[in-house]
């Protein structure tokens, strides 16, 4: 009776063990499920900000709207740090789950391997007794048996749960992709947080500096303004003779050209590269861009790409799979920007600029569709905070003569919104 005892005892253990664990499950999904509630508060709050931010762009030609539109800014900002910090606490406590839920499954299937183990040599052991031997420890031949088929019974059940135990283990060994992809989000997560915290640090400054320079009045503001838009003028020019001498003489660092025909224009070859985004600008001779002899933002030049707005510190995701092939910092006309080449999109190159900050992925590094490639900001030649989004069927690179890298501004570009 020495088998049947410990085999009780090893079923009220695991049953013992399966209580704990549901009680540790009940206790994290209820955390889950808090913080859910309180990231779906917070991803509504924000959508009102991006709306706000939305309009006031438009509007904020006065020093009133502008100081309006950066505190709403700075709100936002406060909002997704918030946000984003209660989205590491959920993404935490599942990893913590599924490790917990791998771990204890392997421990029992591992006990219960043990146990099987024991009963086999159990069994070994009486199959291999003499006839001698089984009649002196049982009183007569069917006490025997009756053990023996005891035995067989319970092995028979116990590999029937180490069979449910693999399959579950299985299905957690699965789970470890996923497991893998929280860690990967996390890190995301982390980082946008970061990112999020700098361009707060940003804004603020913004803001106070603008305070300063005007001192609170609306004629300096407009003269500040006005500055603001001859000197883009002047950089653009500037950068259009540049790039002129660089056609000429084919002094090209990086030279890239789709392969055609095209796709039909409509054909949906991209995703968006931001959430929630409003587009505050559009491709060509804009209202902003003010083409031909009025020689508006960009010295007569159509704007060459699309301005999405969706709050400074947004991640910026990368439209299609690629590859990185140049990016700069700090660039005087387009701040933090990077290149993506797309294969299997006829080659067509993807430009990202005024970036808050970059992900730091390295010229060569291949991206997925989705991939985090910065955040947006206002850096460079930017009025207010957005993302330019810029589409090449013929892009190039070429330095000035401080070796700032630059890309080709208007020709070679195509309208990002035929494929998105």
């Amino acid at each position: 009776m020495k088998i049947n005892r410990k085999i009780i005892a090893i079923f009220i253990l695991t049953f013992f063990a399966l209580g704990n664990s549901a009680t540790f499950a009940e206790t994290t999904e209820q955390k889950v499920a808090q913080l859910k509630e309180q990231i779906e508060q917070l991803q509504k709050q924000q959508e009102e900000y991006r709306n706000t931010i939305a309009q006031t762009e438009e509007q904020a030609r006065t020093l009133k709207s502008q100081i309006k539109n950066i505190q709403t800014q700075i709100s936002s900002l406060q909002n997704q740090i918030q946000l984003t910090g209660k989205q590491i606490d959920k993404t935490a406590l599942e990893i913590g789950q599924t490790q917990e839920n791998i771990t204890e499954t392997q421990t029992k299937i591992d006990y219960q391997k043990s146990t099987v183990g024991e009963l086999l040599l159990y069994l070994s052991k009486r199959d291999n007794e003499s006839l001698v031997g089984v009649l002196m420890k049982n009183a007569n031949l069917s006490d025997y048996f009756n053990n023996a088929q005891y035995a067989l019974t319970v092995n028979s059940k116990l590999l029937d749960l180490i069979g449910t135990l693999k399959e579950e283990e299985e299905q957690l060994n699965d789970h470890k992709g996923d497991l893998e992809s929280k860690k990967n989000e996390l890190q995301t997560l982390k980082a946008s947080q970061s990112a999020q915290k700098s361009a707060l640090g940003g804004v603020q400054s913004e803001k106070n500096n603008l305070l300063v320079a005007t001192k609170g009045q609306e004629a300096q503001y407009q003269k500040l303004l006005a500055q603001a838009e001859q000197q883009e003028a002047a950089f653009f020019s500037q950068l259009q003779e540049l790039e002129d001498k660089v056609i000429k003489g084919g002094l090209y660092i990086v030279h890239i050209t789709a392969t055609t025909p095209l796709p039909k224009k409509g054909t949906k070859l991209f995703q968006l590269p931001e959430t929630g985004a409003r587009t505050t600008q559009g491709y060509g001779c804009t209202s902003y861009a003010r083409c031909g002899s009025k020689k508006g933002a960009y010295h007569g030049s159509p704007h060459n790409g699309i301005d999405f707005a969706s709050g400074i510190g947004t991640p910026i995701h990368a439209i299609g799979d690629g590859e990185i092939i140049a990016n700069g910092v700090n660039n005087p006309g387009w701040g933090n920007w990077v290149a993506v080449r797309h294969p299997n999109q006829n080659n067509l190159v993807s430009i990202y600029a005024h970036m808050s900050s970059l992900a730091f992925l390295q010229v060569g590094t291949q991206i997925k569709v989705g991939e985090i490639l910065g955040f947006e900001g206002k850096t460079g030649k930017a009025t207010g905070p957005h993302l330019h989004l810029s589409l090449y069927k013929d892009f190039f690179t070429y330095t000035d003569s401080k070796g700032v890298l630059y890309f080709n501004y208007f020709e070679g570009s195509i309208n990002p919104s035929d494929y998105l």
